[in-house]
Parts: structure tokens; C-alpha cells; sequence
């Protein structure tokens, strides 16, 4: 598909504002359903934990669902549960969210609840103490107990990277979590959960003057504090390849992961969409390049997976990060075999290119995917805070489909050539459990 091709852009009107605390406001009013979304975007996650506090991003988000200054314990849940409504946070490298859908004649119900978190959380002792377990019983159940728990999410980019803000454990080590005082959570919500360090969201079934109100109503009696400084997570490009080992005694499979650096993207982002489609052409479907090639041609995989960024989200991870190339493989096959292989098909692409027909296949399945996302009031608000706090322009994520759209093979072209296995790291995984 070329510049030629069909307008995706979604034009949902946004508004925006911002209060004199600092809190950035934006509103996506959507009437076609009586629905609204209301989400809080803080600008920390993993990468802006401190040395000692790994997986302090993770615990302060189970913190922010232990009540608030005038929100009980556990009533937060039941108020939006209350009114139908459903509710969520997550953590992320750059940052960390949380949202509620509920009929829209609780919208005002949903921004107190924000505000008033926003404002005060509840931290003490008690809660801390439970959190830290709750925390740590998650990592045992997900990664401890877990076939490939920690492959390769937190084992590679102590490989790929340099930095502590990219290369240490965002789950968090058990030291440093139970280490945690009540101090640390208290400085770490000044510090991070500011209004100025934050983007709220609200989307749907709204009048946009009516819902300003309603923000003012709450949102300004939030005491304003200065935004930390911008993580320093960029990190100059690799100049040689890099290896490491693991062994899994869960697994029943050897595994490995090859991650590429790709370029910037927020600050290159017409550059970082030809990687987008690269990896799609890479390893989504059963027509994908590397499907092909390990699993029917040479069957030398029983399953493979490329993705950008380590949660596998494009859109809204920063410089640095990775194009990710997961395969499983039988244990009589060499590494070195599936590794060949992947190079092969990369170097076919950076060599020989893409017929345009294949390049639309792929543009066509990934436009769908972003326009089915959008479908929903919860889907597109997430969508427009995240483009609002981590590129700036809300709007941005109406426009990304037809930006798609717009990448041509050669652009596609060069992203592969960008992927060197001269300066691919790999993460080579054992299973060393044996047929158990």
C-alpha cells in the first residue's frame, strides 16, 4: 500500500488542558455509547528505579489500590464494580497506568476516585508489608515457577544493554523488596506521582465542558509538586555481538532470543515504523518469513515469536530498545543452526527487499489491529494517553494506521539491514530439567 492508498486516519476530536498544578488533561469525547474511560498515566515504570529498589515501579502500583485518603480499603473496586464498571493498572518500562470503563453517569465517580489516590494513597506499615508479599508471590508463580518465566523479559537485556535503568530486574530482587520502608514509598510518591509527572485521560460517552468541570472539581485541590527529570535510559548503539547463557530446569525445551537495537521510537519514529512492519514480515501468521523458514522449510523450531520492546507493545516504549526474536527449538537441533537460520532470512530481506504484495499483506493485518484496538472507549483511551505521555500528541494514535500505511518496501529494507548479527545480542537458554 502506498501514499496512494486509503485515508486510516481516526479523527476523534481531542481536547486538552492543563491545571496550575501541572496535570495534563485530555479528552476524547465519543457519544455513540454511553461509556466512558478514565485513565491516570504516571510517567515512571521499571527504568526509573533507583539502585537498591528493583521492582519499586510494580510495588508502588499494588500500593495505589490500597486505599487513599478518603476512599477506604478495597472500596475503590466495590464503588466502580458498583456502578458496572470495570477497573486495572499496569506497569510498564516508562511508565505506569491506571484505568476504569464504567457507564457513563459515573464518570464523576471515577475522576474522585483518581484524584483522591492521586492525592493521598494509603501508605502505612500494614499495607506496604502485605504488598511486598503479594508482590513476591506473583514473581514465584510468574517467573520462579514458570517454564521460561524470566525468558527472555529480564534475562536479555542485562545482555543487550549497559545501563542499570535498562539492564536490572524491573520484577524487583526479593532484597531489595523487602528492604522497602514506608520512607521509600513515601519519596518515591513525591517524587513520581506528581500532577506535573502525570496525563489523565478520559474518554467517551462526555460533554467536554461538563467533564472539565468535573476534573477541576477534584484534580485542583491536588497539590502541585515539580516533575522528576526524564530517566536516562538512551544508551549509544552496540558495536559487537554479545552472548550469554541460562538454564531453565523447567523447561522442556532449549530456547533462544536474539535482540536487536532499533532506532529511537519517539525521536525517529518514521525510521522505527519500517522496523514495525519488518518484524510483523518477520513472524506474525503462517505466511511470516522466519514461520516459513524454522518451522516447514527446515524445521528446526517448534515455535517462534519477533516483537519491539520487552512487553511487545511498539507504541509506547522509548529509546533504547529491541527487536526481539524468540525461537523454540528441539534439543537436537544446534543454536547455532536456528541463529544461521534467522540471520538468513534477515539478510534476505536487507539483500532482496519485499514485493509489495507482501509488504500489503502485512500493512493491511497490522492496520486492522490497530483499528479493532481503537474500536473500544477503553481500548482508544489508553491508546491516546499513552501517545500523549510518551510522545506528546494524542493524536498520534489515531494517525499510526495510516502512517503504516504509508512505509514503503525500501524503508523496510533498511530496517533489516539495521539488523547486524554483528551487533545482535543472543541469549542462548538450556533446559536443564531433563524430560520432566
Amino acid at each position: 500500500m502506498t501514499s496512494d492508498g486509503p485515508d486510516l486516519t481516526l479523527r476523534h476530536p481531542v481536547e486538552r488542558f492543563t491545571l496550575d498544578n501541572g496535570l495534563r488533561v485530555v479528552l476524547a469525547p465519543d457519544r455513540s455509547v454511553p461509556v466512558v474511560a478514565v485513565s491516570v498515566y504516571y510517567d515512571v515504570g521499571m527504568r526509573s528505579e533507583p539502585v537498591g529498589r528493583t521492582g519499586f515501579a510494580h510495588l508502588f502500583e499494588h500500593m495505589m489500590f490500597q486505599g487513599s485518603a478518603n476512599v477506604p480499603k478495597m472500596e475503590h473496586a466495590r464503588l466502580v464494580q458498583a456502578a458496572g464498571g470495570t477497573f486495572n493498572g499496569s506497569t510498564h518500562q516508562d511508565y505506569t497506568n491506571y484505568f476504569q470503563a464504567l457507564p457513563s453517569e459515573a464518570l464523576e465517580r471515577a475522576i474522585f476516585l483518581e484524584a483522591d489516590r492521586m492525592a493521598a494513597p494509603a501508605i502505612t506499615e500494614e499495607n506496604l508489608r502485605n504488598q511486598i508479599d503479594v508482590v513476591k508471590e506473583e514473581i514465584r508463580v510468574n517467573v520462579l515457577n514458570r517454564p521460561y518465566g524470566a525468558f527472555p523479559w529480564l534475562q536479555l537485556p542485562p545482555i543487550a544493554f549497559e545501563s542499570f535503568a535498562n539492564t536490572h530486574d524491573g520484577y524487583g530482587s526479593f532484597v531489595d523488596l523487602e528492604s522497602s520502608t514506608v520512607e521509600d514509598a513515601t519519596d518515591f510518591f513525591s517524587r513520581y506521582y506528581a500532577p506535573a509527572n502525570a496525563v489523565l485521560c478520559i474518554g467517551g460517552d462526555l460533554d467536554p465542558a461538563e467533564a472539565e468541570v468535573l476534573v477541576r472539581r477534584w484534580f485542583d485541590a491536588v497539590p502541585a509538586r515539580p516533575a522528576p527529570p526524564a530517566p536516562v535510559v538512551g544508551e549509544p548503539s552496540p558495536t559487537a555481538a554479545r552472548r550469554g547463557v541460562v538454564e531453565d530446569p523447567l523447561a522442556p525445551l532449549p530456547a533462544v532470543a536474539l535482540g536487536w537495537r532499533v532506532p529511537d521510537p519517539v525521536g525517529d519514529l518514521d525510521t522505527y515504523l519500517g522496523t514495525v512492519l519488518l518484524t510483523e514480515l518477520l513472524s506474525e501468521g503462517d505466511a511470516s518469513r522466519l514461520e516459513r523458514r524454522l518451522l516447514h522449510t527446515d524445521r528446526v523450531a517448534v515455535g517462534q515469536s519477533s516483537y519491539l520492546g520487552l512487553f511487545g507493545d511498539p507504541f509506547d516504549v522509548r529509546d533504547a530498545t529491541l527487536l526481539v526474536t524468540e525461537v523454540h527449538h528441539s534439543a537436537d537441533v544446534p543454536v547455532d543452526r536456528v541463529l544461521t537460520a534467522v540471520h538468513e532470512e534477515v539478510d534476505r530481506v536487507a539483500t532482496d527487499g519485499v514485493e509489495p504484495a507482501e509488504l500489503a499483506r502485512v500493512q493491511a493485518r497490522i492496520e486492522a489491529q490497530l483499528l479493532q484496538q481503537a474500536d473500544s472507549v477503553l481500548g482508544r483511551t489508553l491508546a491516546f494517553a499513552s501517545a500523549e505521555l510518551v510522545h506528546g500528541r494524542a493524536e498520534l494514535a489515531g494517525e499510526l494506521a495510516g502512517r503504516l500505511a504509508r512505509v514503503t518496501p525500501e524503508q523496510v529494507r533498511a530496517a533489516a539491514a539495521g539488523l547486524s548479527p554483528d551487533t545482535a545480542a543472543v541469549l542462548e537458554l538450556r533446559a536443564t530439567g531433563g524430560s520432566k
